[in-house]
């Protein structure tokens, strides 16, 4: 989940968004109470979105590869973005949806502005721990820990584009027509990149397989 210091940055960010609506909607010496609520309560806002979905923004980035080491810049950088193109929402699919986006052509920014660093991902299950009424033993966090990293293994091999369908299909759950909404290309470009993307994870997974099975003799 989001760190304090992410959040407390984008609620700072949220506070120049209300005041900027304020400056935009009336004029100053016409500022009064019912103007300020209607600028701060309009919708969406860039408060209601944060409060309701950052956690979703900082799984999605988790999800399309961005590193632990980055995920706060990149977390704020989305939230910067939905600022500057708030206006630009419609309506016409779901928040989240419009959200994902975002967050994959953040998440494909960071990725060209990384390429010559490849780091081993490291997975924080923080956030899912705590959805979790009883908590774990030690035994099963570490095979919690062991299967997200093998996981994250594969997904690394893929390309942001393979990866970003396959997640987004197989993880997520949401259907092709809204991946091609989200990344912007054909349908059948879609159909093609899921294909492709699990002949991929497939022959990744096989060779890390082959690899423990070969380390374990």
């Amino acid at each position: 989940m989001p760190e304090s210091a992410s959040r407390a940055w984008v609620c700072t960010l949220i506070e120049a968004a209300t005041c900027a609506r304020v400056w935009q909607s009336e004029r100053v010496s016409e500022l009064t109470a019912d103007a300020l609520l209607r600028a701060a309560s309009s919708s969406p806002s860039l408060a209601s979105i944060h409060h309701e979905h950052a956690d979703f923004v900082w799984r999605a980035l988790q999800r399309f590869g961005v590193r632990p080491s980055d995920l706060e810049d990149v977390y704020q950088e989305v939230f910067v973005v939905v600022h500057r193109r708030l206006d630009s929402y419609d309506g016409r699919s779901a928040i989240s949806t419009w959200l994902y986006g975002i967050c994959f052509r953040v998440a494909a920014g960071q990725r060209r502005r990384a390429h010559h660093r490849r780091e081993r991902l490291e997975s924080d299950l923080g956030s899912s721990a705590e959805l979790v009424d009883q908590a774990p033993s030690p035994e099963q966090q570490v095979e919690r820990r062991e299967a997200t990293e093998r996981l994250n293994a594969v997904l690394d091999t893929l390309s942001l584009e393979q990866r970003a369908v396959l997640v987004m299909f197989e993880l997520e759950g949401l259907g092709c027509e809204e991946i091609a909404g989200i990344v912007g290309v054909p349908l059948g470009t879609i159909f093609s990149r899921l294909h492709s993307a699990r002949k991929a994870f497939a022959r990744s997974l096989a060779r890390l397989q082959a690899r423990d099975s070969g380390g374990a003799k």
